[in-house]
């Protein structure tokens, strides 16, 4: 069996491209490294990709021969959004963004995987919300990667890269002494205000403040 092991970024002639034998998948296989399927003229292969890889409709592939595979995606169940102004499908998006759903964007609408739940949402929001049968898609992560949440294993790398590029456009420093000290007085009132003037134990001043005053050495 063929193992598939390496997607080709360099542009081919169109003839070599049309002759590749097709990959055809659905969004959740295009989503997976590792996988065993099949080629549609019927031959078996093993899909072996880097971590996070997330294939997309033409993509050209490498097999262990050298032989290209071209990748096709494959119709699904797939909800299409549209609205009858730009702003209920704007709140739309907003909406699905909130819930952590792979969308995928177009000029006048939006398709995500087919889910009653959200369909009923989506039309509460006075979307038009239809179900096709259609390629899907999505939008891949900011970060990079397209199919991620909190529970993946690759999630904690995209994580550290949006802490770092806030920390960069935010000017977050820290200076660390041999000697230093720190001293943070909180305040928790109504106006959630700042009280510096509580004294140096954990008394409670007016809104209940806590004064932590330590000092490293």
């Amino acid at each position: 069996m063929r193992t598939i092991d390496k997607r080709l970024n360099a542009k081919l002639a169109p003839v070599l491209v049309k002759r590749a034998p097709t990959l055809t998948l659905p969004y959740d296989a295009r989503c997976k490294s590792r996988l065993a399927t099949t080629l549609d003229t019927g031959e078996e292969v093993g899909v072996v990709l880097p971590r996070g890889t997330v294939l997309r409709d033409g993509d050209l592939l490498v097999a262990d021969d050298g032989g290209l595979v071209r990748v096709i995606a494959a119709a699904e169940s797939v909800l299409r959004v549209r609205a009858p102004d730009r702003l209920t499908l704007t709140r739309a998006a907003y909406h699905l963004g909130n819930r952590h759903t792979p969308v995928e964007v177009g000029a006048d609408e939006l398709k995500l995987e087919a889910d009653p739940v959200l369909e009923d949402m989506l039309k509460r929001l006075g979307a038009q919300v239809q179900r096709v049968e259609l390629p899907f898609q999505p939008e891949s992560g900011a970060y990079g990667g397209g199919h991620r949440h909190g529970h993946d294993e690759t999630f904690a790398d995209d994580y550290a890269l949006a802490q770092r590029v806030y920390d960069e456009h935010h000017g977050h420093a820290h200076s660390h002494d041999d000697t230093h000290g720190h001293s943070h007085n909180h305040a928790h009132g109504d106006d959630h205000a700042h009280d510096h003037d509580c004294g140096h134990d954990h008394g409670h001043c007016d809104g209940h403040a806590h004064d932590h005053s330590h000092e490293h050495r």
